[in-house]
């Protein structure tokens, strides 16, 4: 394919994607391409009056995204990258740029309008060779657009209110994604679908083979195609070709990011086009070979920005930032009473994590940090961040012996002698306020996505065992005002509730009781809840509850509802079987494991949706 006689060029290159896009890393790492990605921090505040075309806003967007990452990862991060690829996606309508809608009327008002309609999706895209030359930032830019036209068909109100209901239209430019549910509003498409998806990969191919094999007028063949434009297709593309030369334009930055202007022409080392040239049948090593992969490179410094994160935030520094606004490190460090210089390199290691923002000298939250990170946030992690610092941090660190012996570490952790007991499981009732507060936040973010997964409509009644706080409990009477809930959970935990209660929650159709559902008869209902207990169980513990719950869920008149992580089948995605690494007596599983046990149960109908959350929800029903 048109990557195949780039790719060797790029090997051992630090190559950046300035994008926290999914499909953008899938498409990208499907053609084999390896690389890092670092999130642009740009703010997308453009005037798009100032440009004549739609193209050249979204151009100069990618831009700017890739720009700002190659100038942080040099200047602050100190690893200037060889290469930085930008893009952004933007979907017009009669030049119009439509842009993610803020609700779900705006996405009504936006899919209405592209209804039976032709719009058009283009994507700039950005390459920017990077180079450290006396400690200045050289930059070689390349760029291009794609552009994409794309039908709807005649959309009836009913289909567009049950595409928007899935939640999908709210983060995507134009309100749709062709690659998922959007994809059934779509009539036809004419141009390159992976455009649509969010980068035209066959026209980066094609932008690549020209950057390292410019080719002569001689190799250049149009070819016309019926509904597509001209495209240029290049022959003599060997790996074994001399670059030819190239004249670009290069940005060079100074300590005061101004931009000069110079040419630069470049000819390659007919050695460096084969790095692995043999000498006495044994393959040379070169520089290329000894450069460590960045994602080694970022494991090995992980644990260490897990701490810097635990620290800021036992600290309380995403607080008073939050409530002062903009400060400097010698305020922040009076008020958390810190020294100055300790106080300055933890601010500084945050601002390159991208959880703190600086000017000057001044350091302000990011708007992640006001909203996850402030014990205040509307979705605060405060306490589940505690909690990983107190409690999961000095677990891990025995995490060895955990291997070795298959045990979990928790009572060698807290240096207590392990003792006889629903230990997993009950780990609440050891650590009560600070594993009722981590549970809490969990919940309180994940709660939307796992009440809403399926339609729990029919269900009048519903029990949460081991519910802990009623935070699922809360979202869930808001969704289905036609449903009671029972949260039963062990007495030293229900006499905590209260204080995770506040004047705006609607209590009156939640209900707390206090019992061990492995020992007491739990209570009717028509709907039971598991919020994070499977994963904790023994085999014992395990066969014990599910029995109980399906003698309560008589053949077509009860349902379970489980929610945990779910790992995929391939046991690729890290988060689940990280988490698998406490050494509890149970098991994370998969999404066909799940299914298995609880069929097992009597469960004939088990339904799995991964929500993209902290956790999966899973309906099963007799």
């Amino acid at each position: 394919m048109l990557l195949s006689p780039v790719i060797s060029k790029l090997a051992g290159k630090r190559v950046v994607l300035a994008s926290a896009s999914p499909r953008r890393q899938d498409i990208l790492s499907n053609v084999g391409l390896r690389f890092e990605v670092v999130p642009s921090w740009f703010k997308e505040t453009l005037d798009k009056s100032l440009f004549s075309a739609p193209h050249e806003y979204a151009v100069e967007t990618a831009k700017q995204k890739a720009l700002e990452v190659a100038r942080r990862m040099h200047l602050k991060h100190l690893k200037t990258p060889d290469i930085v690829i930008g893009a952004d996606t933007i979907v017009t309508l009669e030049d119009t740029i439509l842009e993610k809608p803020l609700d779900k009327q705006d996405a009504y008002n936006m899919l209405s309008r592209l209804s039976g309609k032709e719009h058009s999706v283009f994507t700039g895209v950005v390459i920017v060779h990077c180079k450290s030359e006396d400690n200045q930032l050289a930059t070689n830019i390349t760029d291009f657009y794609e552009e994409t036209k794309v039908k709807f068909a005649n959309l009836s109100d009913e289909l567009l209110w049950e595409y928007i209901d899935s939640g999908e239209p709210l983060d995507k430019a134009g309100g749709y994604g062709i690659q998922s549910l959007g994809g059934m509003l779509v009539e036809c498409v004419h141009g390159d679908f992976l455009n649509v998806v969010g980068f035209p990969l066959n026209h980066f191919c094609k932008k690549l083979a020209e950057i390292y094999y410019p080719p002569s007028k001689s190799t250049i063949h149009r070819v016309k195609h019926d509904s597509i434009p001209y495209v240029e297709s290049f022959e003599n593309l060997s790996d074994a070709e001399t670059d030819c030369s190239n004249q670009t334009v290069m940005h060079r930055e100074n300590k005061e990011e101004k931009c000069c202007y110079s040419q630069c022409n470049k000819s390659v080392d007919s050695s460096q086009q084969h790095p692995a040239v043999r000498q006495n049948g044994i393959p040379k090593k070169t520089r290329e070979d000894s450069k460590v992969p960045p994602k080694i490179l970022d494991l090995l410094d992980g644990f260490k920005s897990s701490k810097a994160l635990f620290v800021a935030s036992k600290l309380k520094v995403f607080d008073k930032l939050k409530e002062k606004g903009a400060l400097k490190a010698i305020e922040i460090a009076d008020m958390i009473n810190a020294s100055i210089r300790g106080t300055e390199r933890i601010l500084d290691t945050c601002v390159a994590l991208g959880l703190l923002e600086k000017t000057h000298q001044d350091y302000r939250n990011t708007k992640d940090a006001n909203t996850f990170l402030a014990s205040d946030g509307e979705f605060s992690l405060h306490g589940y961040i505690n909690y990983s610092n107190d409690h999961l941090w000095p677990m891990f660190s025995h995490l060895e012996s955990a291997v070795r012996e298959e045990t979990c570490q928790r009572e060698k952790a807290s240096h207590k002698t392990p003792g006889n007991s629903h230990d997993s499981v009950h780990c609440i009732a050891k650590n009560r306020k600070p594993c009722m507060n981590a549970m809490h936040e969990m919940l309180k973010i994940t709660a939307q996505d796992l009440g809403s997964a399926f339609d729990l409509s029919k269900y009048g009644s519903a029990c949460d065992l081991g519910g802990s706080t009623g935070a699922l409990a809360h979202e869930l009477v808001c969704l289905y005002p036609n449903m009671s809930i029972n949260v039963f959970d062990l007495p030293e935990v229900i006499e905590h509730t209260p204080e995770f209660q506040n004047a705006c929650m609607d209590t009156s159709r939640i209900k707390f009781t206090s019992g061990d559902f492995f020992e007491d008869e739990l209570p009717q209902a028509e709907l039971y809840i598991l919020s994070r207990i499977l994963h904790h169980l023994s085999d014992e513990q395990l066969n014990c509850i599910l029995r109980k719950i399906s003698d309560k869920c008589p053949k077509g008149q009860g349902a379970l509802l489980v929610a945990e992580i779910v790992l995929d089948e391939e046991k690729k995605e890290p988060r689940g079987l990280l988490q698998s690494l406490s050494m509890s007596e149970g098991n994370q599983r998969s999404g066909s494991e799940y299914r298995r046990l609880l069929e097992k149960f009597g469960f004939n109908s088990v339904e799995i949706k991964i929500t993209g959350n902290l956790l999966d929800a899973i309906l099963a029903t007799k």
